[in-house]
């Protein structure tokens, strides 16, 4: 089975998990009336939403390469990351704005432990698929599932908050601490939403993945090459492109640089990534004196 078809069921798999968790949240909110446990089924359901935009990305992101498209597709899986954090962005501002509507008429939430009950399952049922899906990430090497699960873990630290907010309101604690847990479980989702675009938005800018350094060390260690420079590299963890300069004696052979060039290229995807694309230009050493 192809890496996208596995992405594909695990996304299938959370997607199908992230709906239950919201619609239980959204009914058991509304029958109580809690705002802050309402707003956290809303955010459960944009999890289910951005599986649906992470299945249409990996979807497009697995086109093979074209002529158009010389260095395939996989980059529509970072621009479906960014529409999920874009997605956040909206649901946090709704919820804010809803937030500030409950301080003028506040309705204290109607808790019951049978609601309690089932916020504690949605909680232990966030923290499998985030784990989960964060692990097939790193297997995986993929963007989405990562960036997904990053969006997923808030749920958990958001639950904790409606959790403790129903348990106070249940103590006796004003009820004004509805919406300023809202607020605050806005504030969780913005989070999810920088971070989501903080870690998409590098390979489409074609951010640097490779410490030049890094790379200049492993490349200095072969004694035939007397300078390295122009050191770039772009891409991702599944996909990682590099380029560089060398500098060697301007008598080795045509024979010999190739086979230097193949041996660097070798060395560097040992110790650095297996999915690398090296592109190395050789110049004579005195070019630069």
């Amino acid at each position: 089975m192809s890496e996208s078809k596995k992405v594909k069921m695990v996304l299938w798999t959370v997607l199908f998990a992230n709906i239950t968790v919201a619609l239980i949240k959204i009914t058991v909110g509304q029958i109580i009336k809690s705002t802050s446990m309402t707003a956290d089924g809303f955010h459960s359901f944009t999890d289910g939403t951005s599986n649906i935009v992470g299945l249409i990305g990996i979807h497009l992101a697995a086109k093979p390469k074209d002529k158009e498209h010389p260095y395939g597709h996989k980059k529509f899986e970072n621009l479906a990351g960014l529409f999920i954090s874009g997605m956040l962005g909206i649901i946090s501002i709704k919820i804010i704005t809803e937030a500030f509507s409950k301080f003028k008429s506040t309705v204290p939430p109607a808790v019951s432990s049978e609601s309690l009950v089932m916020l504690i399952l949605t909680l232990m049922i966030n923290i499998f698929i985030a784990v989960y899906e964060y692990k097939q990430g790193k297997s995986l090497k993929s963007t989405i599932l990562i960036s997904d699960s990053m969006h997923t873990r808030s749920d958990i630290f958001i639950s904790i908050g409606v959790l403790i907010t129903l348990i106070c309101v249940r103590m006796g604690i004003p009820a004004i601490i509805d919406p300023v847990v809202s607020i605050i479980v806005s504030g969780f989702i913005m989070h999810a939403a920088y971070e989501i675009f903080q870690t998409t938005c590098g390979p489409l800018l074609d951010q640097a993945v490779v410490d030049a350094e890094e790379i200049k060390n492993i490349v200095l260690s072969f004694d035939e090459v007397k300078d390295v420079h122009e050191i770039r590299s772009r891409g991702r963890t599944d996909e990682m492109y590099i380029d560089l300069h060398i500098c060697i004696d301007p008598n080795t052979s045509f024979l010999k640089s190739h086979e230097l060039t193949d041996a660097i290229e070798k060395k560097l995807r040992d110790k650095i990534n297996g999915n690398m694309e090296v592109n190395i230009r050789t110049e004579p050493f005195n070019h630069l004196l």
